[in-house]
């Protein structure tokens, strides 16, 4: 039968009342012409490929009544005009038996590509890039470059693989699916409902897709391991283990003047100093009657401040004469990121008081008294004749260092306060707290004592410390660390996401590297712009076994630069090789 153009079908439509016809204009139907008025053919115009577009406009009908999906038109379909006359548009179209034959065909040939290109041989798999590689200006030495085109043949060859067991177990869920199908609709005589029949497919789905993402982390974990250790270099080094506290260390510290002493603050109510090159105990102070959980040397005189949970803070001078240095055993290792878990009980072995042979303090210079809880942490201010303490009564004092009177009371903390810090070469003070706020004192001119409060976590602020200019560097709880700029505090020049909560931060101020202790016993290295450049070996015979508290540098030590301590009762010196570390990044 054939079909006479659309102006031979048109019956003069009957009149139409006017609630019909603002009915039809509140439609905004405009895809029939006018009542009486003579059908022109419809053009069909080339329409140019663009790119994704949003699902708003993907999903809007267009004014001509065309499918915006498909731009050869829709299938014949009757237009409504009027009240009960229709319209037969008629649009290009193609049979469903001929698409459906093309879509097969279709899948039959790229199924047979695929599976001829995992039947190609590995010289024609490696070919092209070697000659690629091999014909382009390379600084790389050869042997580096042999070693990269093998790695890149064994990712191709591992994907490849994993490919075709996709497809595998894509056929297999669709026989499965079809399986279940057959099942359902006779089983003993009965049908099972559609949403027992979803429940089965999706469980095994969801197994094969288990076993697919299982099969593709073995397949490429091995590859991502040898390419990190064919091209990284052994920057971070683990130099020398400080034991003797019978309880966790909170914090750890270097002397600021000659002799360079190690500090370390323990819940054992002790706090010891070590020589850095032996690892001996140098001095015993044991003047706390509760946790001593801070630590921090005069920047002039071998004074040492110490916190306590005893609710007060306690000034004492050491004298110590450091002994001869000893070989230094190698205990190189490579940063990776491969680890070996060790069980949270190898603790270091502490059965002998090392502390015991060393000079023991048990009175302080000054005691520091005004708090009403435990005092959380402590600080020398510039030129040392000031300190400043944080406790948990909420405030942090100012305090001088002679009279060991009070100065300032710092209120406006919600909540308990967790560290405090001082600037290297200002009067400025930053005070952490459970808030989520850190808060910058500023001292500078003694008639204003400006503060400013810097809201940019969601969990307990742990500490925020300060960098050489005008930079603050906060950890949190939250699994962040953020960098300020003190002339713009509503939002953070750089923002660092870890998988572990973050405890007392400490920054390299000449390279601006910042060190991050972790609750899960690891430690990281980022620099100032949040990239990562270092993770510090970690393995059952060396690294931190539990939750590391606090990390310190010490910049122009030979031996040492970092320092780390945890509540495996222990403090590690770390060599980093500073330049090589930059040099890779």
């Amino acid at each position: 039968m054939l079909l006479s153009p659309a102006s031979q079908w048109r019956t003069p439509a009957p009149e139409r009342s006017a609630s019909e016809s603002s009915l039809r204009r509140s439609r905004n139907v405009h895809s029939c012409p006018r009542p009486g008025a003579a059908a022109t053919p419809r053009r069909r115009r080339h329409i140019p490929a663009r790119g994704p577009q949003p699902a708003a406009a993907r999903s809007r009908p267009r004014p001509d009544g065309r499918d915006p999906r498909d731009p050869r038109g829709t299938p014949p379909r009757l237009l409504q005009e009027g009240a009960g006359h229709h319209l037969l548009e008629v649009m290009p179209t193609e049979s469903g038996t001929c698409s459906a034959a093309r879509q097969a065909k279709q899948k039959r040939k790229s199924h047979s590509l695929s599976i001829r290109r995992t039947n190609s041989s590995e010289q024609e798999r490696t070919a092209l890039p070697r000659e690629m590689l091999e014909g382009q200006d390379s600084k790389l030495p050869s042997s580096v470059r042999s070693t990269l085109l093998e790695l890149f043949g064994q990712i191709e060859r591992e994907f490849e693989n994993l490919y075709i067991e996709n497809l595998e177990l894509r056929r297999e869920i669709e026989t499965l699916n079809e399986r279940l199908a057959a099942e359902g609709q006779a089983i003993d005589g009965a049908e099972l409902s559609k949403g027992q029949l979803k429940t089965k497919a999706s469980h095994s789905t969801s197994q094969l897709s288990q076993k697919l993402k299982t099969t593709y982390k073995a397949s490429t974990s091995k590859i991502v391991s040898s390419f990190k250790t064919t091209t990284s270099r052994a920057v971070c080094q683990l130099v020398k283990e400080y034991i003797g506290h019978r309880d966790g260390i909170w914090d750890v510290s270097v002397a600021r003047t000659q002799p360079v002493v190690l500090g370390t603050a323990s819940a054992d109510h002790t706090a010891l100093l070590w020589s850095i090159e032996t690892g001996r105990c140098l001095v015993k102070y044991s003047g706390h009657v509760g946790s001593v959980n801070s630590i921090k040397f005069h920047p002039s005189e071998q004074l040492a401040l110490t916190a306590s949970g005893d609710q007060t803070a306690h000034i004492w001078s050491y004298a110590v004469q450091l002994p001869t240095p000893q070989p230094i055993a190698d205990t190189t290792q490579i940063c990776g990121e491969d680890e070996v878990e060790c069980s949270d009980k190898d603790e270091p072995d502490v059965d002998a008081d090392v502390s015991s042979d060393c000079p023991t303090i048990r009175v302080p210079l000054t005691s520091l008294k005004s708090h009403q809880g435990v005092v959380i942490a402590a600080d020398w201010l510039v030129g040392g004749k000031q300190a400043v303490t944080a406790s948990w009564d909420r405030t942090a004092n100012l305090f001088d260092v002679e009279t060991a009177e009070l100065v300032h009371s710092l209120t406006g903390h919600d909540q308990e306060l967790t560290h405090c810090c001082t600037h290297p070469t200002q009067r400025l003070v930053v005070t952490s707290s459970r808030d989520t706020t850190f808060r910058l004192w500023d001292f500078r001119d003694p008639s204003i004592h400006s503060v400013n409060v810097f809201q940019g976590h969601t969990d307990t602020v742990t500490s925020a410390v300060f960098t050489v200019g005008d930079n603050v560097v906060s950890g949190s709880d939250d699994r962040t660390v953020k960098v300020w700029d003190l002339r713009n505090m509503r939002s953070p020049i750089a923002t660092i996401r870890t998988d572990s909560a973050i405890n007392r931060i400490n920054v390299c101020v000449g390279q601006k590297i910042i060190a991050l202790p972790h609750d899960n016993r690891q430690v990281r290295l980022f620099d100032m712009s949040g990239v990562r450049l270092a993770r510090l070996p970690r393995s059952s015979r060396q690294g931190h076994r539990r939750m590391v508290c606090c990390s310190a540098w010490s910049e122009d030590h030979p031996m040492c630069n970092l320092f780390t301590c945890g509540f495996d009762r222990q403090a590690i010196g770390w060599s980093i090789n500073i330049p090589a570390l930059l040099q890779e990044k």
